[in-house]
């Protein structure tokens, strides 16, 4: 007997069998006499369709109203969950994220959860009640409602799982767990049984779509098991823990991100001051920066390279332009049709060569590196994104062999 919490993605709950199939799983679970805490996303393309909606009525339609608007494909699902478990004969009661103590910042479409206070959740399981919870919102001092942004749903079920001090938070999406490749793309991609925090934050970061990033630190800081799993297969799935010290796999896994543009700044004057200038700028406007590169100077100048979010572009682009007319630069160039691929493992650390076997496969594929970042436990490259495809299959197979050879 134990605290369980789980989460049902959107494609989980994407229609009344589905529902169904997830009550299912929710009530075996509450009978074998744990007390089960469920979050739920948006069923299906909801989401996608409340913002066409809003883009349709008001295309500029303020950040609150759009959280208020946002809020409201949970709730679907949430009350539509907990009547199909209401039919299947068993206690339970829907709460919205701030009926369960979720507390946030005000950021709206971004909000950060300052603290989640789960009394209600409390005396609902004290009830015996399976207790259904909208993922991904809560609300903030000025009692909004706020949403916390993609993947949310992620980081509430494990907010509530540190919170109450879970023994487990399962992790239920449409694929089988955690992966070394997408599946659905990679032909020969293997699930892992087990992968570390670090590893699966590098992994999230970096495209795998699996697991929110921020689920993932959050679940690392307060040391939460987790386990990611399908929904419709009901397979044992891929559990994300603290590392181990047996031998590591030399890499984990090979992952993808289309979501990158990358700016240029050129000629820059070859003296200090100007990166500070330049991010501190940038960090102002929430402008997260990925990939740095600064080239050697030549003739008193040199050039600053650096991606970001696609989403990010156009203001980036007014902010940097607007700081070159008084900066000395000669110009600035972007592109916004690169990818950035990468291989994550923590055996990389005691490994020498991965490097070396990444461009390889690469090379014989004859894809061309545009930029290179590398950490202990990572190494990504900047490509064209009509390469990148092909370069995550390349990577793959030169890293893990088909099963048999």
């Amino acid at each position: 007997m134990g605290l369980i919490v789980q989460k049902f993605g959107g494609s989980s709950v994407a229609n009344a069998e589905r529902v169904f199939n997830v009550a299912d799983i929710v009530t075996k679970t509450y009978d074998k006499g744990n007390d089960v805490v469920v979050v739920v996303s948006a069923q299906g393309d909801t989401t996608d369709d409340l913002i066409e909606k809003a883009r349709e009525i008001n295309p500029d339609a303020s950040r609150r109203e759009m959280d208020m608007l946002m809020t409201a494909g949970e709730q679907i699902s949430a009350s539509l969950l907990a009547m199909a478990i209401e039919k299947l004969g068993y206690p339970v009661i829907s709460l919205l994220g701030w009926q369960a103590g979720f507390l946030t910042s005000s950021a709206y479409g971004i909000a950060r959860i300052k603290q989640v206070t789960p009394d209600r959740i409390q005396k609902e399981l004290d009830k015996k009640n399976i207790v259904v919870v909208t993922g991904f919102q809560g609300i903030n001092r000025y009692n909004d409602m706020t949403t916390l942004g993609r993947g949310g749903s992620d980081t509430s079920a494990v907010a509530i799982a540190a919170a109450m001090h879970a023994d487990l938070c399962q992790i239920y999406t449409d694929v089988e767990g955690v992966y070394t490749a997408d599946p659905r793309k990679v032909k020969g991609a293997r699930k892992l049984d087990v992968i570390s925090y670090d590893e699966m934050l590098e992994l999230a970061t970096l495209g795998a779509q699996v697991l929110n990033n921020r689920s993932v630190e959050m679940a690392k800081k307060y040391n939460i098991e987790l386990e990611v799993l399908s929904s419709l297969t009901r397979a044992p799935g891929t559990i994300v823990k603290e590392a181990t010290k047996m031998e590591k796999m030399l890499i984990s896994g090979v992952a993808k991100d289309d979501d990158v543009a990358r700016i240029s700044i050129i000629g820059v004057p070859d003296r200090p001051g100007f990166a500070f200038k330049l991010f501190s700028k940038l960090s102002a406007k929430r402008v997260n920066v990925d990939i740095i590169l600064q080239s050697v100077g030549r003739n008193g100048t040199k050039d600053i390279s650096f991606t970001i979010a696609k989403s990010n572009l156009k203001p980036t682009l007014e902010l940097v332009n607007a700081f070159l007319e008084t900066s000395g630069a000669s110009g600035v160039v972007y592109d916004e049709n690169i990818s950035k691929v990468s291989v994550v493992g923590a055996g990389m650390e005691s490994h020498p060569g991965v490097a070396a076997s990444m461009f390889e496969a690469l090379f014989e594929a004859d894809i061309n590196i545009q930029m290179i970042s590398t950490s202990e436990i990572k190494i990504s490259v900047l490509i064209e994104r009509s390469d990148a495809d092909k370069a995550v299959a390349a990577i793959h197979d030169k890293f893990f062999s088909p099963v048999g050879d």
